[in-house]
């Protein structure tokens, strides 16, 4: 489970992530949580890891599984009518929870859970139109870890010599040849891990590293000619003959649940402000200025912050508590709120407020106050 706060920073990396796709045409679909095995036999994932499965029983006789991906139902989405070059590409994103029955020693907080949630995305597009898609979606990746503040190299994730991979070697050969040229293209700082590639393809990794130099495995692309083929996916091309489409999958931050664990311990829980559960708090130095904080609410509440998120409006809360203002910096400061308002009666008269920041102090103008805070 999730705390209230920690559900707040969740919502908002997800809509921060999403965002990126969503302003690039994906379009929001929704899947079941269980479904018949039968959808991950054609997929391969019963074949691969049936460890993974968590079976559902039911008096119907049915075999049923909770979702251990999403990829086969975007697949059924895409099937469920007939689909022509125009139409292509087709990108549909969804946010949903995948079911995994890790062994219980491999579970640990928030970075290895049996229920994981994943800004998932599947594009459906033509060999010609890979390129661009990849090439948004690195992008997109790029400004995403700058924001966030997290250096980045990629990991082409390619197939070893195991056994286990579905596909012709044909398909495999030209998935990671297709992989490395757009690498070279988008002139990417890369180096190959050979075995690290999904069941059905290649991919592009994205190995952020955070604060203290440890390496995490967060973003991923991934090109995909198997899954398409096993679930006899066609449209029609423009000479009317039928072809099977290429399927792309991509995460940007991967599991929500293990993002949150690795950023959490990245800015040591000191998040910046667009994200932060609660942005400010306003301190009562005493019971004297009643009208002056409801003067400070008001600007708060008539207040959003900036970039990266549209409509992010301030959270806040009022400490005025009859505890000593000392306790109340303390309690402030324990949450790591990234701004501390303090208010006192010399503050009402002055027509300001003391900003107390992680690393500084300073007085503000009560009408400089909104777009101060934007900033920060």
């Amino acid at each position: 489970p999730i705390s209230p706060r920690g559900t707040i920073l969740r919502d908002l990396l997800n809509d921060f992530t999403q965002s990126y796709r969503l302003e690039r045409g994906y379009k929001k679909v929704c899947i079941p949580h269980i479904a018949n095995i039968d959808l991950y036999k054609t997929s391969g994932h019963y074949e691969k890891f049936p460890e993974m499965l968590q079976f559902v029983s039911q008096e119907s006789g049915d075999h049923l599984a909770l979702k251990p991906v999403s990829c086969p139902h975007h697949s059924q989405i895409f099937a469920s009518s007939p689909r022509s070059y125009k139409d292509l590409p087709i990108k549909y994103l969804e946010t949903t929870m995948v079911y995994r029955d890790e062994r219980k020693g491999e579970l640990g907080g928030l970075s290895r859970v049996r229920a994981i949630t994943q800004d998932d995305s599947h594009v459906f597009c033509t060999e010609d139109q890979v390129g661009d898609i990849f090439g948004e979606l690195i992008e997109s990746a790029k400004d995403l870890y700058k924001i966030i503040d997290m250096k980045l190299r990629l990991r082409l994730s390619f197939r070893d010599d195991k056994d286990g991979y579905i596909g012709t070697p044909e398909m495999w050969q030209k998935a990671e040849s297709s992989i490395k040229e757009m690498a070279d293209k988008f002139k990417m700082d890369y180096f190959i891990g050979e075995g690290e590639a999904a069941m059905y393809g290649p991919k592009m990794d994205f190995m952020a590293v955070d604060a203290i130099g440890r390496e995490w495995q967060l973003a991923t692309v991934q090109l995909d000619y198997a899954l398409p083929a096993r679930f006899k996916l066609e449209y029609t091309d423009a000479d009317g003959t039928k072809k099977t489409p290429i399927m792309i999958h991509c995460a940007l931050i991967g599991s929500i649940e293990r993002f949150m664990s690795v950023y959490l311990e990245h800015t040591a829980g000191w998040l910046p402000m667009w994200c932060a559960p609660e942005n400010v708090r306003v301190l009562t130095v005493n019971d004297k200025t009643p009208k002056y904080v409801e003067k400070i609410e008001k600007i708060l509440d008539e207040t959003y912050l900036d970039k990266p998120l549209a409509e992010n409006k301030i959270r806040f809360t009022i400490d005025g508590s009859a505890d000593s203002l000392g306790k109340k910096i303390k309690r402030a400061t324990d949450l790591k709120i990234p701004a501390v308002l303090i208010v006192g009666p010399k503050d009402a008269e002055a027509g300001e407020v003391s900003v107390r920041l992680k690393d500084k102090e300073e007085k503000i103008k009560l009408d400089k106050l909104s777009e101060y805070l934007k900033c920060l």
